[in-house]
C-alpha cells in the first residue's frame, strides 16, 4: 500500500529526519571536494573505450563482407557484441550519468550536460525533462512519477485496474525489445494524450524533435552503416538489429530492478506537502533498490546497482556511490532504514512478478511488499502539473518544460 506520510511509516521523529539528512548532506560535501583529476581521468578513460569498441564493432562489420562465410560469421558476430557493449556502455554509465550533471565540474564542453546527445531515440532534452526533473523530484509518488509503468504497466496495487492490463506480459516484453524508443515516446506524457489534456503545440513539438532524433538514429544504424558493407549489407543490418536488442533489453532490466523489486515503496500526493530535503532523501531509499556484482558489472548498469546512492545524489559522480555505499548502508541500520538490495537475478525475478501478478485485479492477488496504514486508489495520470509545484532539489537542475518552449 502507499505511503502518505514517511516519517510515520519509518517510526522517526522529525528530529531524527533531519539528524539524517544532515549526515547525507556531509556524505554530498566529502564526495564533491575529492572530485578531481583522477575522475576527470576516468570519466575520459570509459569514453575512450567506449568509442574503440564502436569502431572496431563497424570496421569489423565492413571488413568482413568480402571474407568467406564460414569466417565473416564469427567476424559479424564479434562486432555485433562490442556494438552491443559499446550501445550499453554510452547510455549507461557514461550518457546516463552526463546529462546528470555529474561531470559539469570539469568544464569540459564535450562532457557536459547542456551539450551531451546520446546514443538512442529520446531527444536529451525530452530526457532531462522526464528523467532529471520529474522523476528524481517526485520519485514513486503515485499520480506523479510516469517512471512507474512507463505508461503501458501497471506496477503498483493502487493503479486502478483495466482489462487491457491482462496483456502486461505482452507489452513487457515488448518494452524490453524496443526500450529505446518507449523511452523515447516517455516524456510525451502518453496518459495525458489519451486523456485530452496534453497541449496540442508543446505535443507537436516534442513529436518533431523526436521524428528528428529516431531519424538520424535509423539512417545510421540501418542505412548509412549497412550501405558500408556493400552487398552484405543485410548481415550489417542484422547485426546493427542484434546490438540495439542487446542495449535494450539490458537498459530495460537494469532501470526495472532499480525501482520495482520488493521493498522499492509508493508514496501518494499528501507525501509531497511541505516535504523537506531531509524528507526527500528518506523518500528515495525507501523508494529504490540495488543489486548486488562486481565492479564490471556495475560500471556497465551505469553504477545504477547503486540505485539508492544514484537517487540521493544524482548529481555526484556515479564512480564514488560504491564507495559511499557501505556509509549509506551503516546509516540506514543506525536509523532502523530498510537498505533494499540483492542479486541481479533475484531482483528481476521480483519485477517479473509483480507484472504478472498485476496484470491481474488485486481481489486474485495478495500485496508481496510491506504493508502501510494507507490504502489509495489512483490512475495512471498525473492529478496536477508538474511545473505548478515548487522544485525542491536544486541538484536536479533547473530544466523546465516552460523553459524549452521559450527556446523554441
Amino acid at each position: 500500500m502507499a505511503i502518505a506520510d514517511v516519517k510515520e511509516y519509518t517510526h522517526l521523529t522529525e528530529a531524527d529526519v533531519e539528524a539524517l539528512g544532515a549526515e547525507f548532506d556531509k556524505i554530498r560535501e566529502r564526495v564533491e571536494q575529492a572530485r578531481g583529476a583522477k575522475d576527470a581521468a576516468y570519466i575520459r578513460r570509459v569514453i575512450r573505450t567506449q568509442r574503440w569498441m564502436a569502431a572496431a564493432a563497424r570496421i569489423g562489420m565492413i571488413v568482413s563482407s568480402p571474407l568467406d562465410p564460414k569466417v565473416r560469421r564469427p567476424v559479424l558476430a564479434a562486432s555485433a557484441i562490442s556494438l552491443g557493449l559499446a550501445k550499453i556502455l554510452e547510455n549507461m554509465e557514461i550518457g546516463h550519468n552526463v546529462m546528470h550533471g555529474q561531470w559539469d565540474w570539469m568544464n569540459d564542453p564535450e562532457i557536459h550536460s547542456s551539450t551531451w546527445e546520446w546514443d538512442t531515440g529520446q531527444p536529451a532534452e525530452q530526457w532531462k525533462h522526464s528523467h532529471n526533473y520529474i522523476h528524481h523530484q517526485f520519485t514513486n509518488v503515485l499520480g506523479f512519477d510516469n517512471d512507474i509503468g512507463y505508461g503501458v504497466l501497471r506496477m503498483a496495487r493502487e493503479q486502478k485496474w483495466h482489462p487491457v492490463n491482462l496483456g502486461q506480459p505482452v507489452y513487457n516484453a515488448l518494452l524490453a525489445g524496443l526500450f529505446q524508443w518507449g523511452v523515447a515516446l516517455h516524456d510525451l506524457d502518453l496518459e495525458a494524450i489519451r486523456k485530452g489534456k496534453k497541449d496540442p503545440q508543446e505535443m507537436k513539438r516534442q513529436l518533431k524533435q523526436i521524428a528528428k532524433k529516431g531519424r538520424n538514429q535509423m539512417f545510421k544504424d540501418y542505412v548509412l552503416y549497412p550501405a558500408l558493407s556493400g552487398k552484405e549489407w543485410k548481415s550489417t543490418m542484422k547485426a546493427n538489429v542484434a546490438a540495439n536488442f542487446m542495449r535494450n533489453v539490458w537498459s530495460y532490466m537494469i532501470i526495472f530492478c532499480g525501482h520495482f523489486p520488493d521493498g522499492a515503496l509508493h508514496f501518494t500526493e499528501e507525501e509531497l506537502e511541505d516535504e523537506t530535503r531531509a524528507e526527500w532523501y528518506l523518500r528515495q531509499i525507501l523508494g529504490t533498490a540495488n543489486f548486488e556484482g562486481g565492479k564490471l558489472l556495475h560500471i556497465m548498469s551505469g553504477n545504477l546497482g547503486y540505485q539508492i546512492e544514484h537517487h540521493l545524489f544524482p548529481d555526484l559522480v556515479s564512480n564514488h556511490y560504491g564507495e559511499i555505499s557501505p556509509e549509506i548502508r551503516a546509516l540506514c541500520d543506525k536509523y532502523d532504514i530498510p537498505y533494499t538490495t540483492g542479486p541481479l537475478h533475484r531482483q528481476y525475478g521480483q519485477v517479473l512478478r509483480t507484472i504478472h501478478k498485476l496484470a491481474l485485479p488485486n481481489k486474485f492477488t495478495k500485496a508481496d511488499g510491506p504493508r502501510t496504514d494507507v490504502e489509495v486508489e489512483v490512475e495512471q495520470s498525473r492529478q496536477h502539473r508538474h511545473e505548478d509545484r515548487q522544485q525542491r532539489r536544486t541538484e536536479l537542475g533547473g530544466w523546465s518544460r516552460s523553459q524549452a518552449s521559450a527556446r523554441g
